[in-house]
């Protein structure tokens, strides 16, 4: 298990105003909305979410790393959980010509909207229990989903991307690594059931037997 980077390099949007965030708005009302993952966290007011997600080309770096530090190749099998859009993917098929890809996400909105080339491959589900036998991809991932389970949830969903996968595994959450960080993530992580500091992740990780990659994301 190796803590890798690939997110840190990604364009960054405006600075966020955690502060102001919640002296403008409800955010317990804001949190109810976003957890439906419906349009308005998707492409609704900034205040559920992303406030309009849409391409931009951001993952194309991280795809292009993913595929040359896992060394993904024609015929390989990679699957997203947590795929939302599933941009990555549409990325991750140009850096890695050949590869087949599959997606889930609880999100029926997000899957709906995801580009031609890969909606045919996603899933509507949970990944507490993925629709895919054993040993079945040779990379699987997922960003910054995880923490939106609750604690154990979050070891079903760890045994789960350990089951399916059968050589690369990679997950990247958000975490703190100090008390201003956690409050940031408390402000502004409307859809956050459990974020943990990184030791706290590891032994998530380690009681579940999850044997992957691991990174992290901090609101500094």
């Amino acid at each position: 298990m190796s803590r890798v980077d690939f997110i840190s390099k990604m364009p960054r949007g405006t600075r966020n105003d955690y502060a102001q965030r919640v002296l403008e708005y409800d955010m317990p009302a804001c949190a109810k909305v976003s957890r439906k993952f419906g349009a308005e966290y998707w492409d609704g007011e900034r205040q559920y979410g992303f406030g309009g997600y849409h391409y931009d080309g951001r993952w194309q770096s991280v795809a292009r790393e993913l595929a040359d530090y896992y060394n993904l190749r024609e015929g390989d099998r990679v699957l997203d959980i947590g795929c939302g859009k599933a941009f990555l993917l549409h990325d991750l098929v140009q850096a890695a010509p050949g590869i087949q890809v599959a997606g889930i996400d609880i999100s029926e909105y997000g899957v709906s909207h995801a580009f031609d080339d890969v909606r045919p491959f996603l899933n509507v589900g949970t990944c507490t229990s993925l629709p895919f036998p054993d040993a079945s991809f040779d990379l699987v991932f997922s960003i910054n989903t995880f923490h939106n389970l609750l604690n154990f949830q979050l070891v079903d969903a760890l045994r789960e991307i350990q089951r399916v996968g059968r050589k690369h595994r990679f997950i990247c959450e958000e975490a703190y690594r100090t008390e201003q960080e956690k409050v940031r993530i408390l402000y502004w992580g409307l859809t956050c059931e459990c974020f943990h500091t990184p030791r706290e992740w590891q032994w998530y990780f380690d009681f579940a037997g999850y044997e992957g990659d691991q990174d992290y994301i901090y609101f500094n």
